[in-house]
């Protein structure tokens, strides 16, 4: 099982990226997310390795939280890789957190290929499954965690503060909850 991989990237578009491993080129799906950290020419991937009768397919996150999503993603029936990799391209592993959390039926039926029914399915059977995410995404400061509570006893909603602090440059609490504010009053 291949669980990571590290290269020089020959080739990259939004949905993979063709990495030279010691003289042997792979190629391994990516998400938009994943896409958009892919500046240099080496990367290190971690991987899920799926192998098929008919293909061996490789899928590259750069956070960790992100693998563990789609790892748990296309354990559900009626899920596969495909749809794991436009759900990990249209949220990241904070913001599906909170849609899982929120019940948010409606944001999960915008990810291309998920109908009401999938994302019923979906949205039930990763119930107990935010605290593993949350877990697997330490990468939230804790100057975020902070100012989005803060935020939130203000009234806010938390889909909202969560797209808005991804958005936010700064380092301490008190000037990433002005920051979010203006940014809040505008939505």
């Amino acid at each position: 099982m291949i669980v990571g991989i590290e290269g020089i990237v020959k080739y990259k578009e939004p949905t993979f990226v063709h990495v030279n491993v010691a003289g042997i080129i792979y190629e391994i799906f990516i998400s938009l997310n994943t896409y958009s950290t892919i500046n240099i020419s080496t990367v290190e991937l971690l991987t899920t390795h799926i192998i098929r009768e008919d293909a061996q397919l490789l899928y590259g996150f750069d956070q960790m939280s992100e693998k563990v999503m789609f790892d748990r993603l296309i354990k559900i029936s009626g899920v596969g890789p495909k749809v794991g990799m436009a759900i990990c391209s249209t949220f990241t592993s904070a913001m599906f957190a909170e849609v899982i959390n929120s019940n948010d039926i409606t944001s999960l039926k915008k990810v291309p290929g998920i109908g009401p029914k999938s994302a019923g399915r979906i949205l039930v059977e990763l119930s107990g499954f935010v605290d593993t995410l949350v877990e697997s995404s330490q990468n939230m400061s804790s100057a975020t965690r902070e100012a989005s509570l803060a935020l939130e006893s203000l009234g806010f909603k938390k889909e909202h503060i969560s797209k808005v602090l991804t958005t936010c440059n700064s380092d301490d609490t008190a000037t990433l909850v002005k920051e979010a504010l203006k940014k809040l009053q505008k939505l």
